[in-house]
């Protein structure tokens, strides 16, 4: 999932400007997308809609997986 987020954020930020950050507690997975201040509103985007879709092709991409993920966009 690390290289899935990683593509689709490189597509809206250059690679200097964000890191990404995975915390594994059991079966969950948090995937932080720690984003220059000057660039969240790229990956967030107008009323949340790209960090929505994001989200949304995270969980459809890990469906039968035995781990459950989550994304989060924080500004760093």
């Amino acid at each position: 999932m690390y290289d899935l987020v990683d593509y689709i954020v490189k597509q809206f930020v250059g690679p200097d400007h964000y890191e990404i950050v995975v915390v594994e507690d059991g079966d969950k997975v948090d995937i932080k997308v720690m984003v220059d201040a000057d660039y969240v509103a790229k990956i967030i985007g107008k009323s949340g809609k790209i960090a929505k879709a994001i989200r949304t092709i995270v969980r459809a991409a890990s469906h039968g997986m035995e781990q459950e993920y989550s994304v989060y966009v924080e500004e760093r």
